[in-house]
């Protein structure tokens, strides 16, 4: 039985960690664990084990992107998305259909196998994330490890994260307080590129468009018809779409995704704005005529990596990432 002086404590550090960690950038570093797992190749170990899932289920490509970003918005880069608790992350609705924990487990696993206590949850989910992206044609970028887990995650942090409705410029300033820029939120958002949206996400620019009762004129006409048909009125089965309407493309990180919305046929609403919005659609046209949007996607998916991060003595290395190594802490995890 924890008591209530205890609980206020490990509050209070828990703030500290969260003050603290806003200001750590500079420890990461390319192959953090070289030397480190008894002459075991960590990066090839998770590559490995991601290459078995993602044989299994090519879906894995998205849900990792998703849970990366989900992670590293809220608070930093620090697994806290992987905690289990009544009151964790995990918990809030924005999350509730983010995918993945499994892969995650097993790379988890398969380091602890061979390097027991050495390499974090956080670093698994950048590792991880990147693997995927490159089996689905995103090309390899490298990414800096070393971070620390958080011993934190509460539900109600993650209002912060960015709506589907949400505007260009309301997105922008989102991104900013991360210390990413509206550029990188384009390329990040390219993510969209591969995976699917759930009708329930876009179903008002269907039908009923900010109250209009019709539906959104910024969308394809022949869009339009088709996601009516795949995301019916009062359908009681919440259908889904690919993101990219490429239908060549829509299991492939490429650039596509940016055609598209310059084709009118963006399906979430913050992807269809960010084609005609005066703060971005310059940004759109040119990635869209690139030839280099996977070196860039890769260079945003390393910033995104590199926020909030604990390092050095913060945070923990979990021996599971489902929870924290101190059960005095699950305090922090349900609330």
């Amino acid at each position: 039985m924890v008591n209530n002086k205890t609980v206020a404590f490990v509050v209070a550090i828990g703030f500290i960690f969260l003050n603290l960690s806003g200001h750590c950038y500079g420890a990461l570093q390319f192959g953090f664990y070289n030397g480190k797992c008894r002459g075991s190749d960590v990066e090839d170990i998770v590559r490995k084990t991601v290459l078995s899932k993602f044989l299994v289920d090519r879906t894995i490509t998205p849900a990792l992107l998703r849970m990366q970003f989900h992670d590293c918005f809220v608070n930093g880069c620090d697994a806290s998305i992987l905690l289990d608790g009544t009151n964790s992350e995990k918990t809030a609705p924005p999350n509730l259909s983010v995918r993945g924990y499994d892969v995650i487990d097993a790379v988890k696993t398969a380091v602890e196998r061979v390097c027991p206590d050495v390499v974090s949850c956080a670093d698994i989910i950048v590792m991880a994330t990147r693997d995927a992206v490159s089996l689905s044609g995103g090309g390899r970028y490298n990414v800096q490890t070393g971070r620390r887990d958080g011993r934190v995650s509460l539900a109600k942090d993650a209002q912060i994260l960015p709506s589907p409705s949400s505007s260009v410029s309301s997105a922008i300033k989102a991104f900013a307080t991360k210390g990413l820029t509206a550029t990188d939120m384009i390329y990040l958002l390219g993510g969209h590129t591969i995976g699917i949206a759930h009708c329930s996400f876009f179903q008002d620019r269907l039908y009923n468009f900010q109250n209009t009762g019709k539906p959104d004129p910024t969308m394809d006409l022949a869009l339009l018809t088709s996601l009516r048909r795949t995301c019916p009125q009062n359908a009681t089965v919440d259908g889904k779409a690919n993101l990219d309407q490429n239908s060549f493309s829509s299991a492939v990180v490429d650039k596509s995704f940016y055609t598209q919305i310059m084709l009118r046929r963006g399906v979430l609403q913050i992807d269809q704005a960010l084609a005609s919005d005066g703060l971005s659609k310059s940004t759109v046209a040119a990635i869209a005529g690139s030839s280099d949007f996977t070196t860039k996607f890769g260079q945003a998916m390393v910033k995104l990596g590199g926020t909030q991060v604990l390092t050095g003595t913060q945070g923990e290395i979990r021996k599971s990432c489902r929870a924290v190594n101190s059960q005095t802490l699950m305090a922090l995890v349900n609330g």
